[in-house]
């Protein structure tokens, strides 16, 4: 299950791409567990939940070859991923961690600018349970909050204040 889907179902956080189970020290071993992690997409004034990105392959990924060089990509317009980590505690589910990545897209162009370490090394914070939403403007953060308390308002109550004043 999507932890950022809102349905009617029992809300469980069981999103499981790798399995945490292998004990053995063989083949997978070290491997990153995302089964509590989700992606977000920002484009302008719109959030979206999109869980192709973490495989690269979200709406706004694909069919885009992805440069090193922002100058690469002059029309790119900008757009974000967040990596959203969640945790349970007594009173429920909570958004436990978040950190926001920056791509240039030029979907005309077919081409892009991302720093793909970047993006896994925030993956990793938001699934260490750290919050880094500093590069998001006021009309991004206000389409994030908004998402996040659509999607599941007691999750938004149960987070921390660090969180709410970073989208504030």
């Amino acid at each position: 299950m999507d932890l950022l889907n809102n349905n009617n179902k029992k809300k469980g956080l069981d999103l499981n791409i790798v399995s945490s189970t292998n004990t053995h020290g063989g083949f997978g071993a070290g491997m990153i567990n995302l089964s509590n992690v989700s992606s977000v997409i920002i484009e302008e004034d719109e959030a979206y939940i999109d869980l192709g990105a973490l495989h690269a392959k979200s709406k706004v990924e694909k069919g885009i070859k992805f440069l090193p060089n922002k100058e690469d990509v002059p029309n790119g317009k900008t757009c974000w991923i967040i990596w959203v980590a969640a945790e349970r505690k007594e009173d429920g589910a909570y958004y436990a961690g978040m950190t926001a990545c920056e791509m240039l897209v030029d979907r005309e162009a077919r081409r892009g600018w991302k720093i793909l370490a970047d993006h896994v090394n925030r993956m990793d914070y938001a699934m260490k349970r750290r919050y880094m939403l500093d590069g998001l403007n006021d009309t991004e953060k206000a389409a994030l909050k908004k998402l996040l308390i659509e999607n599941n308002p007691q999750m938004w109550e149960n987070s921390p204040d660090v969180l709410k004043q970073a989208l504030s």
